[in-house]
């Protein structure tokens, strides 16, 4: 499995992106989190298969139609054993 932390910036919070992001993620068969950060960007942490969590990054790009994404960067990261998808 790979895995990947995102952060999303623009207008991310308040417009259902985690609860989106949590739906697109387990469609793919995607674990991990999306939280909120304090400078009003979303943080994804996401573990799957390299095809998954490209669906995923592409899916993030865009968000739900309430959002407007600006940017959003990728760090690849060492796998993760993590369970079921999470917001917090």
């Amino acid at each position: 499995m790979a895995a990947a932390r995102f952060i999303v910036s623009g207008r991310v919070q308040g417009v259902f992106y985690r609860a989106s992001a949590r739906g697109q993620a387990l469609a793919l068969g995607v674990a991990g989190y999306a939280k909120n950060l304090p400078d009003g960007s979303v943080e994804v942490l996401a573990s799957g298969t390299a095809e998954a969590l490209d669906a995923l990054e592409r899916w993030l790009r865009r968000g739900p139609p309430a959002a407007r994404v600006e940017t959003v960067s990728r760090e690849d990261v060492p796998e993760q054993d993590l369970h079921g998808f999470h917001t917090g």
